[in-house]
């Protein structure tokens, strides 16, 4: 998808063009995505109601015309956004007003995003189309009309644009916009620090065991299977934030995945082999350490996809791994992927299939600025305001350090889960998909159940994430438990107890409807930590000493936590 950038100083010609219906009906057929509406040039036409599109004009024109008023009455318009709050936007008539001429521009245009008469899932990538090259146009994006960061370049004598282009071409070498001080964090040294070791490592990944912090644990251990597409350090960013360290100070003893970010010579494992060589491993691995037939599972976003198929297979082949399974903002049932749902289609899923899916790597830049866009204004336009047009230097955080450490995957594994999740959502339909030779069936896993999703979330939607309640232990539901968190995708996840943050909803009833179960559902403040912490202790069977040493005889420590895989970079 292209979102042309116009120059900022022809931006009021550029506004002016909404008066005239073929000009902006020309601009908006543009933003059209791919298709049969975009082919047709009556598309558009045939996609909105006139009545409803003259209307919108009609208010556009009404209040642009008030705009201009104001305008010629030296009356500073109100400025209700963020970028717009520096004083400087108001300290010149002009600027102000093509602030707000800009918002007016941005809200008409989503309203017609919105007024189109389409499917709902092309009015979605209509809607996004059109938000990109909005947000995209912002005045507070270009130095020209930007008064905020030209007041910066006199105040600092020209010093503020010299760092500014230092900063560009630095991120320019990178091949991505910088958004945190990423030399204030190493791996290893202040974050992913829980003291630990390296226990097993195969291709695909390194088995971390961490050290016991009580003098007894739990007798059935944990193991934390992070998601692929991330670096697992999200789970262990600094001890106060760590979900990693709070299970380990419960008393449990903590096994952790940690996947190898994959270079070519990955460039042919498949979906099979993560499952089988992976978690399956790693679950194979943990028991035989611990002496346990069953022990504790998590799975955390793509983590707990793979290993909900993993102990399916298990299940299926008649093995009982697990006393209890958990989800945090998992996806099973794909039906409703979120905003997610813009990049995925036959096409895109054939271009992707034709040239990584027989061989080659998906490269972690494209998923970092996939969910970039996402979020524009905050992931990306936020940064180029104050990076490159103010010249300021992005304060250090943990968790935007993570988050710009991406990591690749495997072209054929990739192109398998987009295909058979994303696209056709194979998964819930029990023997529509097959993994290592078995058709995988949800419901034969048979286990008590954690499953928290996160309410804000917008890579997996709660709705979808409560949604695995219906397909897991449809014997036995009452073995599913769902918790609501606040907040997003990672803030309603790592949201330690100590921080008395946010809140969670908890109901107990076993409803098959996402929206009726939080209808009934109590709230409570601060952090669902305890509760996950009250569900595992349920299942983890009597206390014993706690290991006093890493592995066994036959899987010894090789070296520290958090290990070598962790720390490549993607190529």
């Amino acid at each position: 998808m292209n979102t042309p950038i116009i120059p900022q100083a022809m931006q009021l010609d550029w506004m002016s063009q909404f008066s005239d219906p073929a000009a902006w009906q020309s601009w908006f057929q543009s933003q059209m995505p791919a298709g049969p509406v975009a082919a047709n040039p009556a598309g558009l036409e045939a996609a909105l109601d006139p009545a409803v599109a003259a209307q919108l004009q009609n208010d556009y024109m009404q209040q642009f015309s008030a705009l201009w008023q104001d305008l010629l009455a030296s009356k500073a318009p109100a400025l209700k956004d963020k970028r717009f709050n520096a004083p400087a936007w108001q300290s010149n008539a002009l600027y102000s007003f093509n602030a707000a001429a800009y918002l007016l521009n941005a809200r008409f245009l989503m309203a017609m995003a919105d007024a189109v008469n389409a499917p709902a899932k092309v009015k979605q990538k209509i809607r996004f189309a059109v938000q990109q090259t909005v947000d995209a146009m912002s005045p507070a994006n270009f130095l020209v009309t930007n008064p905020e960061a030209q007041q910066k370049i006199i105040e600092t004598k020209g010093e503020s644009l010299a760092k500014g282009l230092v900063h560009m071409i630095a991120d320019m070498k990178k091949g991505r916009i910088s958004q945190t001080d990423e030399s204030a964090f190493e791996v290893g040294k202040n974050v992913a620090t829980t003291e630990g070791a390296v226990v097993f490592e195969n291709e695909l990944f390194q088995l971390i065991q961490y050290k016991p912090l009580t003098k007894t644990v739990y007798e059935r251990p944990l193991l934390l299977v992070p998601p692929c597409i991330n670096k697992f350090y999200i789970m262990d960013l600094q001890p106060d934030n760590s979900l990693v360290r709070y299970a380990v100070e419960q008393g449990h003893s903590v096994f952790l995945v940690s996947w190898r970010n994959p270079d070519a010579s990955m460039g042919h494992v498949t979906w099979d082999d993560y499952i089988e060589d992976g978690a399956i491993k790693a679950i194979q691995i943990v028991q035989e350490i611990s002496g346990q037939e069953r022990i504790n599972a998590l799975g955390f976003c793509v983590g707990g996809t793979i290993v909900a198929i993993a102990l399916a297979l298990l299940f299926a082949r008649g093995e009982n791994p697990v006393s209890s399974l958990t989800l945090l903002t998992a996806l099973l049932d794909f039906s409703d992927t979120g905003v997610l749902d813009v990049f995925i289609d036959e096409e895109q899923v054939q271009k992707r299939e034709q040239a990584i899916g027989r061989g080659g790597l998906m490269p972690g830049r494209d998923f970092a600025a996939a969910f970039s866009s996402l979020r524009p204004n905050d992931l990306v336009w936020n940064y180029v305001g104050s990076n490159y047009l103010k010249g300021e230097s992005p304060p250090p955080f943990d968790l935007l350090y993570w988050n710009s450490d991406s990591t690749n995957l495997p072209g054929p594994m990739f192109c398998w889960y987009l295909r058979n999740m994303y696209l056709e959502d194979n998964l819930k339909v029990p023997g529509k998909v097959t993994v290592a030779g078995e058709p995988i069936d949800l419901g034969k896993i048979n286990t008590p159940t954690f499953i928290y999703g996160s309410r804000e979330d917008h890579i997996v939607p709660w709705a979808a994430a409560y949604a695995s309640t219906n397909l897991l232990n449809p014997q036995k539901p009452g073995n599913n438990r769902f918790i609501l968190g606040a907040s997003g995708h990672i803030a309603g996840v790592i949201n330690p107890p100590s921080k008395n943050k946010r809140s969670y909803w908890s109901n107990d009833k076993a409803v098959a409807n996402a929206d009726k179960w939080l209808a009934t559902a109590t709230e409570h403040p601060g952090s669902w930590w305890p509760e996950w912490s009250a569900f595992l202790a349920r299942n983890a069977g009597k206390e014993v000493n706690a290991p006093r040493k890493y592995g066994n005889a036959k899987y010894k420590p090789s070296e520290p936590a958090p290990g070598r895989f962790v720390k490549a970079k993607a190529e």
